[in-house]
């Protein structure tokens, strides 16, 4: 039970800096869009080029930081795990939860059945998230979610966890 809220406050996050990062319009986070529509954005006059870059370096360290941060800190200092085996699989549940989140809620209903994320003049665009994009999230989340808590939990019994 512990892990699945675990699991659901890195969903909050997750939720937060989308909500953030979209609270002036989608233009904030077309760092997530495939990069026609990040060119079409730059042509239109809505966002540069630069901003899009600071943009993502901030991305980056608001979502993917937690990712590495917080699993390890709920797992072994939350819950006690201790070694390899009952770490990893704590914190693999906890990053499953979060990217099942975002790939179902986010990608797939919020991006892809809302209008909170459709950018004016990038219409014919749509779906926002698709092909190779597609396949790379669900593979991310599918198998790079299990190694990722694969490495995490290794580097935690290497310093004794």
């Amino acid at each position: 039970m512990l892990i699945i809220i675990e699991g659901l406050v890195i969903c909050f996050w997750l939720l937060f800096v989308c909500v953030v990062g979209i609270a002036n319009g989608p233009v904030g986070l077309v760092v997530f869009y495939e990069q026609e529509v990040k060119d079409r954005v730059v042509e239109l006059g809505l966002t540069t080029k630069e901003k899009i870059k600071k943009t993502s370096a901030i991305t980056v360290i608001a979502i993917f930081l937690p990712t590495l941060i917080l699993p390890p800190l709920m797992a072994y200092g939350i819950n006690g795990a201790t070694g390899f085996r009952n770490g990893f699989l704590q914190m693999l549940g906890i990053l499953m939860i979060s990217g099942l989140f975002d790939r179902i809620f986010i990608d797939w209903w919020w991006v892809g059945r809302t209008k909170a994320w459709i950018i004016p003049g990038t219409e014919d665009l749509r779906p926002y998230i698709y092909g190779k994009t597609l396949i790379k999230k669900w593979v991310g989340t599918l198998i790079g979610f299990p190694i990722l808590a694969a490495i995490l939990a290794w580097v935690m019994q290497l310093l004794g966890f």
